[in-house]
């Protein structure tokens, strides 16, 4: 089951992984327990959005518009929502208690389906990112965007 918030934001996904996202979520929430459950924080990101988070201090992204997967509908951001009510950043509670920590449960199961994962970059390590770029990059995907490119009668990308 995912709780509605999340539902809302993989709503507004890409619409070639929007599907795919909200199974990830059911496989991670029932592999969790009813103590924690994936909450989707973000997921897709207008351009002026993208560029407000560029400019902020201390520096959270190196992403200005058009230069996140985000503004594709094809990155999302998560958190633990424990017990309905409390987020967790914790990257190393085992609140299921089956000695694995939640946070590399959900990572790992995302990975598991070709996601690339925030926690892996280099630069600013971006923990609750996962992302699919089916191999495009942020340069081509903001061409495509630039041209057009777009699915009949949307605003997101051919892929």
């Amino acid at each position: 089951m995912i709780e509605q918030i999340s539902l809302n934001r993989i709503n507004l996904l890409h619409p070639k992984i929007r599907e795919e996202v909200k199974k990830i979520i059911e496989e991670c929430n029932s592999k969790l327990t009813q103590h924690s459950q994936v909450r989707i924080v973000q997921g897709y990101r207008t351009f002026p959005e993208q560029h407000a988070l560029f400019l902020k201090r201390p520096k959270v992204t190196n992403a200005d518009a058009g230069q996140s997967y985000h503004n594709y509908g094809l990155a999302i951001d998560f958190c633990l929502l424990i017990d309905n009510k409390e987020i967790s950043w914790d990257l190393n509670k085992d609140f299921d208690k089956d000695n694995v920590p939640d946070w590399s449960e959900v990572r790992d199961i995302f990975k598991k389906y070709g996601y690339e994962w925030g926690g892996n970059w280099k630069s600013i390590k971006d923990y609750p990112h996962f992302q699919k770029t089916f191999g495009y990059s942020e340069k081509q995907l903001l061409n495509k965007y630039n041209k057009k490119d777009f699915i009949a009668g949307t605003t997101y990308v051919n892929l």
